[in-house]
């Protein structure tokens, strides 16, 4: 057989695997509930350095890739009538890498969030401890917050400088000075603390808590995402890494929430 032949072999079954792909990603699609779809959909987006490692590449390289792949994410949700997405970028823990590392990566989800922002497409909402950031990474942060206010489609909450204990730490304390500026003692504020106290002062506070929380590299554990949000969420784990997270394995996700029984703790 001659080469262009060959060539064109080759062109004939990617076309084939593409087409067979569609089709399997239709039927999973028109399988699932309509009303059994999460509302809020959490992502550890875990496995960039990992997968830019086997690739023989930078973690910045493998950051960038992940970084790209958010907006392809966030049009599957929006395909699906999901209402609120956050997205774990960097946690509390991570500010303590290598600087040069850091630094790379902060710059990279500076730009990935400013082009989310750009395509005036979805509401950005930063979650996290600003006050740990550097100067330039909250301006970015604040500008997509501000830039997209009155945007009408998907909420996507970046979370930026997050850790689930932290956040638990500054809704107490801020619920505090609340309630001290308003001539409450501590003994009073103690007496009649509730749930719906703390939760009124978490960074989505007024967001419904999430349906379900995906993560993705193999990792079967939470590392703090979400912790007080994530009490009756349904949880699923990917082994792909996030660069190599398919639209089937999302749908495969959603479809594994729709098939459970969600007692709520009970």
């Amino acid at each position: 057989m001659r080469p262009t032949n060959l060539g064109r072999m080759g062109r004939l079954r990617t076309l084939v695997g593409e087409v067979a792909y569609d089709l399997y990603g239709h039927r999973l699609t028109s399988a699932l509930p309509s009303d059994q779809l999460p509302a809020h959909v959490g992502v550890i987006l875990d496995g960039n350095r990992r997968w830019a490692a086997e690739m023989g590449s930078s973690s910045a390289y493998g950051h960038r890739v992940g970084g790209e792949k958010i907006a392809e994410f966030l049009g599957w949700c929006e395909e699906l009538g999901v209402e609120v997405v956050t997205l774990w970028l960097l946690s509390t823990d991570n500010l303590a890498r290598d600087p040069e590392e850091l630094d790379a990566l902060l710059k990279i989800i500076e730009e990935t969030v400013t082009s989310l922002a750009q395509t005036n497409r979805w509401q950005i909402h930063p979650v996290g401890a600003m006050e740990a950031l550097p100067e330039r990474t909250k301006i970015a942060l604040t500008k997509a917050l501000t830039q997209t206010q009155k945007v009408k489609g998907l909420l996507v909450n970046v979370a930026v400088g997050y850790g689930g204990r932290q956040e638990v730490v500054d809704a107490v304390r801020s619920l505090l000075h609340e309630q001290s500026a308003a001539g409450q003692t501590l003994d009073e504020i103690a007496s009649a603390l509730t749930i719906e106290h703390v939760a009124s002062h978490l960074y989505t506070k007024g967001q419904p808590d999430p349906d379900l929380v995906i993560r993705t590299s193999g990792e079967q554990r939470l590392s703090g995402f979400l912790l007080w949000q994530s009490a009756h969420s349904e949880f699923y784990f990917c082994e792909a890494y996030w660069p190599n997270f398919r639209k089937i394995d999302f749908l495969r996700a959603v479809r594994s929430y729709a098939a459970r029984n969600r007692r709520f703790g009970i």
